[in-house]
């Protein structure tokens, strides 16, 4: 179900969403490494609470586009491209882009609330803890029928969580507020009856 086959060219034209963002994420990391420019443009678009509160609102999505390092670009681009494409696939493109960035934000939302107006943070991590989210409440909907999607999602959303406890400079908050987000959306989402009017509507239109 993770396990990435397809070539470059297929998966750009089956997952155009993850694609997109994850392009935009690497061409926006390879842009804070210019000397001075990238400076500027970290400390303009990092999600700073007491910037927020001051009106600078940008920074509530911007900041989900910026990155403290190769590394961390790395991984959250790796988990994206492993774990994004199924979910564009069962929700679509609009949908996935909904839960992307909404789960994003409140990830953001949830940093503000719970953190002091010191408090800087960068990256996509909201994001990607809301797809978790968004699959766990597949899980919840599908456990009887696809018990092997249970045995995948929920030791991959234990061992996150608790990685988020252990591994230091991380931004609790956003991941929990983003996975807690994308349970609700997915809950909304994935309800069997907007999931058989999504297939009517797919059969109306290839019809």
């Amino acid at each position: 179900m993770f396990i990435r086959r397809e070539n470059f060219k297929q998966y750009i034209t089956l997952y155009p969403v993850v694609s997109s963002i994850m392009a935009i994420n690497f061409i926006v990391f390879l842009l804070t490494l210019i000397p001075g420019f990238g400076t500027w443009l970290l400390y303009a678009g990092a999600s700073v609470n007491g910037l927020i509160a001051e009106g600078e609102w940008w920074r509530v999505v911007t900041s989900m586009f910026l990155h403290a390092g190769f590394t961390h670009v790395l991984f959250n681009m790796f988990s994206l491209f492993l774990f994004g494409p199924e979910l564009e696939k069962i929700a679509g493109k609009m949908r996935f882009l909904t839960i992307y960035f909404l789960t994003g934000i409140f990830g953001v939302a949830a940093t503000y609330l719970t953190q002091d107006a010191s408090y800087a943070s960068v990256g996509a991590s909201g994001a990607l803890y809301g797809i978790f989210g968004a699959f766990a409440a597949l899980v919840y909907y599908t456990r009887h029928l696809f018990p092997q999607l249970k045995q995948i999602i929920l030791p991959l959303i234990v061992v996150s969580v608790f990685m988020t406890f252990i591994t230091p400079n991380i931004n609790i908050a956003a991941h929990l507020g983003g996975l807690i987000a994308g349970f609700v959306l997915g809950i909304v989402y994935f309800n069997p009856k907007n999931m058989l009017r999504w297939r009517k509507k797919n059969i109306t239109r290839v019809k």
